[in-house]
């Protein structure tokens, strides 16, 4: 009986302890580093988001294309000067309308023409000393810039103009010269060579024999030889081609 009156006045007592309060979060040197990373995040994305906005407005990027180049419904447009650093596959390459398409390079320009086997069939090498055929070429017309010479060349092999309409070549405002190392051969087989000029010069044809009788003549005929040779006699009262025939031989 003591004992549970003991037990009930102390139940009774109120207590001087206030509620315990547990805290609950990041605190002290946790919550300062928590802070410095979302801020240097915040800094980064702001910083790539200017850099987007850069590039994008450096590279001109709209909705029908980048910088020069344009998307259409026929294929990709491109206008201004442009630089390739790798090699340009393409169907076809054209400028506008009544403008000229110009190709530029520090070095040589080479065009390759291939086949379903990806082999070379035509090859177009231009640079400083001219232009590069390794094979045939077909073109209507072969022309040098303004008061610039053409030169039509093969260092090795032989060059061959065929049409089946005629070849004409024409210098309006120069000569025309045709040189070679060993023949050079003018063959018309079903009609004939003309030279139509004021003046025709051969001043390489070799010279006949003459007699010393009388004075020395400046004037002399031309005599063709069997063979097609041409030479030079000295001109008499009559044809001395007959007594300098020595040349044909």
């Amino acid at each position: 009986m003591p004992q549970e009156q003991y037990t009930h006045h102390r139940s009774t007592i109120p207590s001087s302890e206030g509620p315990q309060v547990y805290k609950v979060g990041i605190y002290g040197w946790r919550k300062r580093c928590l802070y410095f990373f979302v801020l240097l995040l915040m800094i980064l994305i702001l910083v790539n988001l200017a850099m987007t906005i850069w590039i994008l407005k450096v590279m001109n990027f709209t909705i029908d294309g980048m910088g020069n180049l344009r998307i259409t419904e026929k294929g990709l447009k491109l206008e201004g000067d442009s630089e390739f650093l790798q090699p340009l596959y393409a169907k076809e390459i054209q400028s506008r309308p009544g403008n000229a398409l110009y190709f530029k390079s520090a070095r040589n320009v080479t065009v390759n023409i291939l086949n379903d086997q990806t082999k070379v069939l035509t090859q177009l090498i231009t640079g400083a000393e001219g232009t590069v055929f390794p094979k045939s070429i077909e073109t209507p017309n072969v022309r040098a810039d303004p008061f610039k010479e053409l030169r039509l060349e093969s260092p090795t092999r032989s060059l061959v103009m065929e049409a089946p309409k005629g070849v004409e070549i024409n210098a309006e405002a120069g000569n025309m010269e045709a040189t070679c190392r060993t023949e050079l051969r003018l063959e018309s087989k079903d009609g004939e060579i003309k030279l139509d000029a004021a003046k025709i010069r051969l001043p390489r044809l070799p010279h006949g024999s003459y007699t010393p009788t009388g004075t020395r003549q400046k004037v002399f005929e031309i005599c063709v030889c069997a063979n097609g040779r041409l030479f030079l006699s000295q001109a008499g009262t009559g044809s001395t081609c007959q007594i300098n025939t020595s040349v044909c031989l």
